[in-house]
């Protein structure tokens, strides 16, 4: 998107993740009320160009967020096209997620709910998901895990509901 020129079609117009954008709306989640520690995943063609990853998920959280690093080994096509590499790169990223629990909570594997995978990206939380048997981490947008936190279950049926009766601003902001 970033090669398509929109502001020489709309002079000052700037492109914006939608997580990006939350974080200069001043949105966040005041006195998150969970245990849950999280590590984020940045994806290799990360769509956050303007702000720093962590900084972004640490502010919208409202709690510190630890990068987790290495590619996920799903990139795009790349574990279709070549599941022999794509193998090896998600070992060593398994590797790195354990590690990353290992740095939050002492132990190698995740309790249900205690530290959660975020990302950005939706192939990389495809390729994130996959890790979930082994590591117990459960993977999930940030702004997902946002609207978990501040709506509760069953956020997605109220989400549409009111998108359906008119007034997206209120449901995010």
């Amino acid at each position: 998107l970033l090669q398509y020129q929109f502001d020489r079609i709309f002079p000052g117009c700037r492109l914006l993740d939608i997580h990006e954008y939350l974080l200069e709306q001043g949105i966040s989640l005041d006195n998150i009320d969970n245990d849950t520690q999280y590590l984020y995943h940045e994806p290799c063609h990360t769509p956050m160009k303007t702000h720093n990853s962590i900084k972004v998920a640490s502010e919208l959280l409202g709690k510190p967020v630890q990068l987790s690093d290495r590619c996920c080994g799903e990139a795009g096509t790349f574990a279709v096209n070549r599941p022999d590499i794509a193998t090896q790169v998600r070992f060593r990223k398994q590797a790195e997620l354990q590690q990353g629990i290992h740095d939050l909570t002492g132990k190698k594997v995740a309790s249900k709910g205690s530290v959660k995978l975020l990302t950005s990206c939706p192939a990389c939380q495809q390729g994130l998901s996959r890790y979930e048997a082994d590591t117990g981490l459960e993977t999930d947008y940030i702004i997902v895990e946002m609207m978990k936190n501040r709506a509760g279950d069953g956020w997605e049926e109220k989400f549409i509901e009111t998108i359906n009766r008119g007034g997206i601003e209120r449901v995010l902001l």
